[in-house]
């Protein structure tokens, strides 16, 4: 398998995006109807309180080209949280999927901390208007923080097999401070859970399914899966877990996986291998990745530079 590059498809500093957000068009995420592409994604305003980022939720509407825009949501996609909550100062991701006349949408809530600086938890809310806004099932979360796995919950992908519900996640396995006079750096590692019904979730407790290639200190993060001729294909972004904002070589680049079973999964990131082009968009970082198939193509969504600052790109998968 080998990746296509196609270039960078959505900047959103061209656009006017709801809620007072500037820049950032992070983690993008697909809802396919029949005559265009609607691809949700993060984005940020800045909290007049405190001059912090709140992320919020919009989408941006495609022809199958994904070339030209049609439409760039106008309001708010779904409300932050309330006070005290899980999801009170940020969503980031969404994932989307149809299920029967509705559309679940599984958030990734962020609530700012004292001593670190951010937990996450993932909650579920429901569009009955095709996407154009959701309503959440209930203020708290559907799947967060439990006994081995204490912190970081978050970055859900959902799929249904067979009639079951599966989510691949991030749980974090702790805070870490690298270097005297830094704040404290997260790790996280992907897991696996299922579900009947999309809202009640069992987990296979703190068993990271896709293994290291950077040592314990790698950070793993956006799972996003695929059926291609019968095998099971994970894509995700993967980093070190200290000093990658700025480092050359430390930063989010794309990691896979396949498996045959759903439960164990062999890593192979150079197959099929993407790689940021030197001195373009994504030439420092490539993260954030979404996998998904239109038309009898499978492509690839996925930001770039600065986590994702000045949009997002695509590449087509050639088999």
């Amino acid at each position: 398998m080998k990746w296509r590059k196609l270039g960078k498809i959505f900047d959103p500093a061209q656009f006017t995006l709801p809620n007072g957000c500037v820049q950032f068009a992070q983690s993008p995420q697909t809802l396919l109807f029949d005559d265009f592409v609607r691809i949700y994604f993060s984005t940020r305003a800045v909290d007049p309180d405190n001059g912090k980022y709140l992320s919020h939720i919009a989408f941006v509407d495609m022809k199958k080209n994904l070339r030209d825009v049609l439409r760039v949501s106008e309001q708010a996609v779904i409300p932050l949280g309330g006070l005290g909550c899980f999801d009170e100062h940020g969503i980031f991701p969404i994932n989307v999927l149809r299920h029967g006349d509705e559309v679940y949408g599984y958030t990734c809530g962020w609530n700012r901390r004292v001593s670190v600086s951010v937990d996450t938890a993932i909650g579920l809310a429901i569009s009955r208007d095709d996407g154009l806004t959701f309503q959440r099932i209930g203020d708290g979360p559907v799947l967060s923080a439990t006994l081995h796995e204490p912190c970081l919950v978050g970055d859900g992908f959902v799929k249904v097999i067979n009639g079951q519900f599966h989510m691949w996640y991030i749980f974090g396995t702790g805070w870490k401070h690298y270097a005297p006079d830094t704040a404290p750096d997260r790790t996280y590692k992907i897991g696996h859970a299922t579900s009947p019904d999309g809202i009640n979730w069992t987990k296979e407790e703190a068993r990271q399914i896709i293994s290291d290639v950077l040592g314990p200190d790698e950070s793993q993060a956006l799972p996003t899966v695929i059926s291609i001729d019968g095998r099971h294909h994970m894509f995700f972004c993967y980093r070190q877990s200290f000093d990658f904002r700025t480092a050359a070589g430390r930063g989010y680049r794309i990691g896979h996986a396949w498996s045959d079973d759903l439960s164990n999964w062999q890593r192979d990131d150079a197959d099929p291998l993407l790689e940021g082009t030197p001195g373009d968009w994504d030439s420092d970082m490539q993260c954030y990745p979404h996998v998904f198939e239109c038309d009898g193509k499978v492509y690839l969504l996925y930001n770039g530079n600065e986590f994702g600052r000045h949009g997002f790109g695509l590449a087509e998968l050639e088999i």
